[in-house]
């Protein structure tokens, strides 16, 4: 699975202006409905089974990245968007690091295979420090978006 695959690109977020956990998740799933993406009578409930998720355990995985994510019945098929905090986000990451890149997905429940593919994409891409420095230093959408293709073209795959 690729990126393209599930990434909607015009709801790439640059400058990322939240200071906390839940206001980052809701800056990307309004971010999503603003590209139309999911419904607007839906946004608080995605993002209320975000928060559920992350108490479960956090989604900041270390090394200034997370992946918070859900299944929602809301949605028909998976989509996600990424977000990049110049200052990042105390996100309660695993290594205690604050929170610059965030790969935010939203999946239908019936679909759970796409879901893990989504995830194991992201975690084998963000395992390349070259890309994710270029993620962090990234100023536009429209960087974040050629970095998302460049690595859908294994230009930075590690494996």
């Amino acid at each position: 699975m690729k990126f393209a695959d599930f990434i909607n690109t015009d709801s790439i977020q640059a400058s990322l202006t939240a200071t906390t956990k839940e206001q980052a998740i809701e800056e990307l799933v309004q971010s999503l409905l603003d590209a139309g993406q999911i419904e607007a009578d839906k946004r608080d409930d995605i993002i209320a089974a975000i928060m559920k998720r992350e108490r479960i355990g956090s989604t900041g995985i270390g090394r200034g990245v997370a992946v918070p994510h859900t299944r929602h019945p809301s949605v028909d098929k998976l989509v996600g968007t990424v977000g990049v905090s110049i200052d990042g986000v105390d996100f309660d990451s695993l290594d205690g690091e604050r929170v610059q890149l965030f790969f935010l997905l939203i999946s239908p429940p019936e679909y759970p295979g796409d879901h893990l593919r989504a995830l194991e994409n992201i975690s084998r891409q963000l395992r390349d420090e070259t890309f994710c420095r270029f993620l962090k230093q990234s100023k536009t959408a429209d960087d974040i978006s050629q970095l998302l293709q460049e690595a859908d073209d294994n230009q930075f795959a590690t494996g």
